[in-house]
């Protein structure tokens, strides 16, 4: 809900309440609903968790940074102010991206017994590519993703490739101009 109170020059609760109530180009964040509930480990609803404490923590700095420069004059000309101001609507835009994830999420270890005939979040797949180099990867929500440490996003070209896969398929990964093969040779969940 838009507070239509007029905002005052010191008024700097009103600006946390209310600063990103628009987004770039006026996209309207005010209605945005979960529409789709993401299935995620406990381990990254709780790094979730931090993510959004950390930022919330950084909005007195951040309201403090926006008074300082205001304090400093024309607002028009003033960059300390903008940059600020421009910080507070990216860190709420996080928070909001972070709560509608929060909220919709399904924590994988409750959902009871997970199939292991196919490749769904929360699977550990090994496959082999064309040279019979073995590779495990677990696919996970975005928010999870780590590649380095195996942790592949259900929506990156590998994981797309491998969802709902059975042991044995040959998959294509849609990377280059050919693509790549890999076969599936075991499920697991973790």
């Amino acid at each position: 809900m838009v507070d239509p109170r007029p905002v005052a020059a010191g008024d700097d609760d009103f600006i946390l309440s209310n600063l990103c109530l628009t987004g770039p180009k006026g996209l309207d964040y005010t209605n945005v609903v979960m529409d789709e509930q993401i299935y995620i480990t406990r381990r990254g609803y709780h790094k979730l968790q931090e993510a959004m404490e950390a930022l919330k923590k950084r909005r007195p700095l951040i309201s403090h940074e926006i008074k300082e420069a205001r304090e400093k004059g024309d607002l028009k000309e003033n960059a300390e102010y903008h940059a600020a101001k421009e910080e507070m609507a990216h860190n709420e835009r996080r928070i909001q991206e972070i709560e509608l994830k929060l909220g919709g999420a399904r924590i994988l270890e409750d959902q009871g017994d997970l199939p292991t005939d196919k490749a769904y979040i929360g699977a550990t797949v090994t496959v082999t590519d064309d040279t019979r180099t073995e590779m495990r990867y677990t696919l996970v929500d975005s928010s999870e993703s780590d590649p380095s440490n195996g942790l592949i996003s259900i929506s990156s070209p590998i994981g797309k490739s491998l969802l709902g896969q059975a042991i044995g398929a040959i998959v294509t990964v849609p990377v280059g101009k050919n693509g790549y093969k890999l076969t599936i040779t075991a499920i697991t969940r973790g």
